[in-house]
This record gives C-alpha cells, sequence and structure tokens, in this order.
C-alpha cells in the first residue's frame, strides 16, 4: 500500500505557501505608498499602546494533519503597535496596525502537555464613528516549543521546536475609559515544516475572549 506521507507533507507545503503568499501581498499593498486618485489615506499620530490578554479553547480540526484528538487553552499577552495607516470605510474608519503576541497554550488533551512560544500579526480592524465598536481580523506566525512526543507515539508531535501561524476574526467592544472587551474565532496551526521526518502538524481552532487596556 502506498505510504501517504509524503502526499500529506507536500499538501501541507502547498497550503502554508498559499496563505503566506496571500498575507504577503496583503501586507505589501498595505504597505505600498501613495494613494488613487480619490482615495482618501492618512497616517495617524502616535498612539497609545494596548496591552491584551486573551483566553480561550481550541480544538484540534481538519484532516491532512495529525489524527489523534488535542484540546488547547491558550493564554495570550499581546501588545498591539501604533496605527501605521488608516482609511475612511463606510461611515467609519479601517486602520492597519501590527500586533505581537506571547503564547502560552497548556495542551490538556493530546501527547504532549504545553506549547509556549510568540508571535508577530497584521493586524486589520474597522472602527464605528463612535469608537465603542471595533470589528477586526489578524493574521500572522511565529516559533515556539512543546515536549514532543512523536517517536513515542503515533501521531504525534516530531520535535520540540516547532512554526505556528494564525488567523484571528472577531469584535472588540470599549466598556469604559481605555478598557476594551473582546470575543473572537482563533485558528492555529503548529507544524516543524519538515525540519524533522515526523510532522502530523496540528491545526486548531475555537473561541477566544480577551480584556484590553490602553497604557
Amino acid at each position: 500500500m502506498p505510504n501517504p506521507t509524503p502526499q500529506r507533507f507536500r499538501s501541507c507545503q502547498r497550503s502554508t505557501a498559499f496563505f503566506a503568499g496571500a498575507w504577503l501581498f496583503l501586507l505589501t499593498a498595505l504597505a505600498s505608498p501613495g494613494a488613487t486618485e480619490g482615495e482618501v489615506t492618512t497616517t495617524p499620530p502616535p498612539s497609545r499602546w494596548p496591552v491584551e490578554v486573551m483566553s480561550g479553547v481550541l480544538w484540534k480540526v481538519g484532516g491532512g494533519a495529525t489524527p489523534l484528538s488535542y484540546t488547547l487553552t491558550p493564554q495570550i499577552i499581546s501588545v498591539l503597535c501604533p496605527s501605521i495607516r488608516q482609511w475612511p470605510v463606510a461611515g467609519g474608519t479601517v486602520v492597519y496596525s501590527t500586533r505581537l503576541s506571547l503564547l502560552l497554550e497548556p495542551i490538556i488533551a493530546g501527547p504532549e502537555t504545553y506549547f509556549i512560544g510568540t508571535a508577530a500579526a497584521g493586524y486589520l480592524d474597522w472602527r464605528d464613528p463612535s469608537g465603542k465598536f471595533v470589528v477586526f481580523f489578524a493574521g500572522g506566525g511565529g516559533f515556539g516549543w512543546m515536549d514532543s512526543k512523536g517517536y513515542e507515539v503515533k501521531g504525534a508531535q516530531g520535535q520540540d521546536f516547532n512554526l505556528n501561524w494564525l488567523l484571528n476574526l472577531g469584535l472588540r467592544v470599549r466598556t469604559r475609559h481605555r478598557w476594551q472587551w473582546t470575543a473572537s474565532a482563533y485558528f492555529q496551526h503548529i507544524s516543524n515544516r519538515g525540519m524533522d521526518k515526523v510532522n502530523p502538524g496540528l491545526n486548531a481552532l475555537g473561541p477566544m475572549l480577551g480584556l484590553s487596556r490602553k497604557f
């Protein structure tokens, strides 16, 4: 019987390359100087740096990765960097910025017990005129470590050092001066990108709640 592992690995490579390319294209388009005729763009003045803490639960989803069941409970601390560019859209404002995150993720179901890492993400949000509601999308990636068990348990991760990429879509609501609540859907992929011959990868999706404050 043919071994499906190379095919799955090639599929994972193509998928990762597609999303990486799409995200780089988006960042390049946003960062390019100048504006088309009729387009209004501004560079906002320096602003405060919000710090956000998010907590949630992620479950293993989809095919093309490990067949094992995983449950992660991420605790994510992020610094939201000042706005880079902004555009008036639909009566509100679209803002482009970045965020840097520390990932502390206990694995409560699965062969491994933790993933600790860091990630950087591009950040797009739409802010209503009152500034009370924000719809946001983030995408990016980074790296981290886990206590891999791939040589002990079939389907587990093959090495401690891994790469990760993420997608995050949600809503932020300001409740009082400088404080905001966040509810979002969070997708995360973890794999060693073929640096080890054991590389099933892990796709996980779930809800996140967060609280942020500007300093």
